[in-house]
């Protein structure tokens, strides 16, 4: 089954985070796709957070061989509805980037691989699937 990337679980792999030993090996079998709004989401963060430069980042993931699925502006527009639904200031801050690739994951019947809690949880409770990566200390959602 093809597995859609949040932001984190590529960023795990260009920083050799925990779920890096996950993701790598669905990275070789050429199963993995991202949404754009993700890949952005992880040039903001590997460059603000990291210090990393952006050219640099676009070339590693290049190389990683992550397609990126089609930008469908009804998932656009109904990730609005899904965080309405499911964010909550301190139980589930839930960004509009994970509803996005949370939708895009139960639209196009695919796992989304993550370690963010409030999104797997979201992705759940709307009947999805979400492989569970470790987070930087190892914890799973």
């Amino acid at each position: 089954m093809a597995v859609i990337l949040d932001a984190y679980a590529a960023i795990a792999v260009l920083k050799g985070e925990p779920a890096a030993v996950e993701v790598r090996p669905l990275l070789e079998q050429g199963e993995t796709v991202m949404h754009p709004l993700n890949v952005g989401e992880l040039l903001d963060r590997m460059v603000r957070l990291v210090g990393a430069d952006s050219d640099e980042v676009e070339a590693d993931l290049a190389l990683l061989g992550i397609e990126q699925v089609a930008v469908d502006p009804a998932i656009l527009v109904d990730a609005g509805r899904w965080r309405a639904r499911h964010y909550h200031r301190t139980d589930r801050p839930v960004s509009l980037a994970d509803c996005v690739v949370g939708l895009t994951a139960f639209s196009l019947d695919l796992e989304l691989a993550t370690s963010d809690r409030p999104c797997a949880e979201m992705v759940r409770e709307e009947g999805g699937k979400v492989l569970a990566l470790p987070d930087s200390r190892g914890l799973r959602p």
